[in-house]
């Protein structure tokens, strides 16, 4: 029985540790606990901090006592992460009033500590560490029932609180939780948002590794075939000039695939997004594209200022101005129109061009890496194109949606928020 208990302990210990690393809210060194001058603080981010210190200011007040704290109970210590008339601290788990009574489930109100047979031996009470004599608390539970702490008032003279003040202080241990829950809500996103850089910097690094190591003998086919496709002895109408011409083309498209592989992965580094103007931009796209655009074909442009970074902004309008090129439609001139939409969120830049459209059922879906319509006479590509697009424009901050053009074709609007971001996504 009692190996049994000593599991259960060090179950329950288990749990509260990990519980409450997730919410940020053990010491960053657990070897303190014997220093009472520790800093505690950084265990709340500065805004939580903020937040809690009004409200254990408020709790006094409400109670008429001169200190209040927030408690946190770890496995050994109790963690003060913000208290009024005294300087918050740490103490062991043993020597803690409040780790006696937190996980009772209700508000406790002791108008004389000294009388109490729960804390009269305990040494905020007999003047080892303080003269505690009114003491309330109030626990810390969250919305799974997990006990965090406590919300505690007290006073170095007896007292005591009506019923109205008693519900009040149940009421700002609510809070306290509310801000701990927002604590905890922003420290999982972090940790999502550094885990989702680590996996794109592994999947850039991948795809590198790959693009080289498969461009060093596609290049060299490549370069045998045009030696092949010179040689005298090879007729211009034999089959084996076909067959050469079908493995250069096979080639040519690969490797322009593992470009636009390496260009997909390596979207959303280190963004350094600064004011840029849309019309050079556009031009810098179309001189990079030369041919690939198209003879013949309109383009007007609107100037703007685009708060983006420069060169992930000039790879989302040459692959859009591509797009438009490759999916004209044959028995009409190509025309794109480029302009920018102010927004309340910040700039919608829009990519008009009247070619084959996307259907509405599709339109979602192209958007996913390596999807193609597969349309009769389509142009050949990759399928990364609008995926590469979506990830420019997400790593920004903001979202691209497609919509028909009036008159046919399709629009591509892509948000860039105000102001940027400047971290990696």
């Amino acid at each position: 029985m009692a190996q049994a208990d000593g599991h259960s302990l060090v179950s329950a210990d288990f749990e509260r540790r990990s519980v409450l690393g997730e919410y940020g809210l053990l010491p960053r060194d657990p070897a303190s606990a014997a220093d009472e001058g520790a800093s505690v603080s950084a265990s709340a981010s500065a805004s939580a901090a903020r937040a809690l210190n009004f409200l254990v200011d408020l709790a006094a007040k409400l109670c008429g006592v001169p200190f209040s704290v927030v408690n946190i109970i770890t496995p050994e210590q109790q963690l003060q992460l913000a208290a009024a008339g005294l300087e918050p601290g740490l103490c062991a788990r043993e020597d803690s009033m409040c780790a006696r009574v937190f996980q009772q489930g209700h508000t406790t109100v002791v108008p004389d500590a000294s009388d109490d047979p729960r804390f009269a031996d305990n040494p905020f009470v007999t003047g080892e560490i303080a003269n505690v004599r009114f003491y309330a608390s109030s626990p810390l539970r969250t919305s799974s029932g997990f006990a965090l702490g406590s919300l505690c008032v007290f006073s170095d003279a007896p007292a005591t609180i009506s019923t109205e003040q008693t519900a009040m202080l149940d009421v700002l241990a609510a809070q306290v939780v509310e801000v701990l829950e927002l604590q905890h809500r922003t420290l999982q996103l972090q940790h999502a948002l550094e885990e989702l850089g680590r996996s794109n910097r592994k999947l850039a690094e991948f795809a590198g590794r790959v693009s080289h190591d498969l461009r060093i003998p596609l290049t060299t086919i490549l370069g045998y075939v045009e030696l092949s496709e010179d040689d005298d002895d090879i007729r211009p109408d034999s089959p084996a000039a076909g067959y050469l011409q079908r493995i250069g083309g096979s080639g040519r498209r690969m490797l322009a695939m593992l470009d636009d592989v390496l260009s997909y992965s390596q979207v959303g580094g280190m963004l350094r997004p600064r004011p840029v103007s849309l019309q050079r931009a556009v031009a810098e796209a179309v001189s990079d594209l030369g041919d690939g655009f198209g003879a013949g074909a309109s383009l007007e442009c609107e100037d703007a200022e685009v708060v983006a970074d420069p060169a992930q902004l000039r790879t989302l309008l040459q692959n859009l101005l591509g797009n438009s090129s490759n999916y004209r439609r044959p028995e009409q001139k190509l025309k794109v129109r480029i302009d920018a939409v102010d927004d309340d969120r910040g700039v919608i830049v829009r990519v008009a061009d009247n070619g084959k459209g996307i259907g509405a059922a599709d339109r979602e879906r192209v958007l996913e890496p390596l999807v193609r319509l597969h349309r009769p006479g389509d142009a050949p590509g990759s399928g990364l194109g609008l995926a590469t697009c979506v990830r420019i424009v997400q790593s920004h901050g903001g979202e691209l949606s497609l919509t028909e053009t009036p008159g046919g074709g399709t629009t591509v609007s892509a948000l860039f928020p105000k102001g940027g971001r400047d971290e990696s996504a």
